[in-house]
């Protein structure tokens, strides 16, 4: 992993530590006065952001670590296998909380939403769509899945802070809405934990290699090594940062093998240059008519 990334993983992740422990205390504070189940269950929402830029500080310093004899191809899926870890917290947060909203329900218990309350929570809609942004910019400058995963963390923070407010203007002539909204927010933050996994466990299995990259790969190969035809079978294999290609191509057999080896190794160096990814190219002879 470069160091600029590096750094950059480590700035949004204590960033969101410091910001998200002084909103949680903040929410708690009031949505305790308010017996807000609703208030309550996104203060611990935020809380779980701390928790979660936690394991992104962890997961880039892992994957930091360079290739040893057991790994290869070095850590890079440490930062997967931290996104998954942010995703399972946020299924644990959410199925609390809808257990907490339907039991307010039951017992039709309404909250007093005060105006300090509303306050709160509308500077923290400001605040967690800020970190939000921050988050998805740096995850996209860096290519760092557990960075995107967090910014969307965020931002469902900020749009469960968003309904809150507007149910906190609506709570004085509704006693269910309380209840409601904490059923709502606990839905978005189960759907942001399952989109969550559902994206770093692709990466992890293995995804199909897209279209676009597919025809990137054999104009650099049509352009390096023109002599190679039929470029097919390709693989891509990430670690992190780092990507293998593994691919075959095939070329007439009665090329000398120091040329078929040169013909490939040109191929090589380029794909390294271009997607910086080690390639392996196996060679196999045209087809006959």
């Amino acid at each position: 992993m470069q160091e600029s990334s590096k750094r950059l993983g480590y700035t949004e992740g204590i960033a969101s530590i410091i910001i998200n422990t002084m909103l949680f205390g903040l929410k708690i504070w009031v949505g305790t006065a308010s017996s807000s189940v609703a208030m309550t269950a996104d203060a611990w929402h935020t809380l779980s952001d701390t928790l979660t830029s936690i394991v992104v500080i962890f997961g880039f310093w892992f994957s930091s670590r360079p290739e040893d004899e057991k790994h290869p191809f070095g850590h890079g899926r440490a930062e997967l296998i931290a996104t998954i870890i942010i995703a399972t917290l946020l299924a644990v947060v959410g199925l609390n909380f809808l257990r907490d909203s339907i039991q307010q329900l039951i017992v039709r218990k309404s909250a007093n939403f005060s105006t300090l309350g509303l306050v709160v929570f509308a500077v923290s809609v400001v605040i967690k769509e800020g970190l939000a942004r921050f988050s998805i910019w740096a995850g996209k400058k860096t290519n760092s899945q557990s960075l995107l995963a967090d910014g969307w963390h965020h931002r469902s923070d900020a749009i469960a802070s968003l309904i809150i407010v507007i149910g906190a203007v609506l709570g004085k002539y509704l006693w269910w809405i309380d209840g409601v909204l904490g059923i709502g927010v606990s839905g978005l933050v189960l759907y942001a934990a399952y989109d969550i996994a559902h994206t770093a466990s692709d990466s992890l299995m293995g995804e199909k290699t897209s279209d676009d990259l597919t025809k990137r790969i054999k104009r650099i190969a049509s352009e390096a090594s023109p002599e190679l035809k039929d470029i097919h079978h390709i693989h891509i294999h990430r670690y992190g940062d780092h990507l293998e290609i593994t691919l075959h191509a095939r070329l007439d057999k009665k090329t000398d093998i120091e040329d078929a080896h040169a013909l490939s190794t040109r191929l090589e160096q380029r794909l390294r240059n271009e997607l910086r990814a080690d390639t392996t190219v196996h060679i196999e002879p045209v087809k006959e008519a």
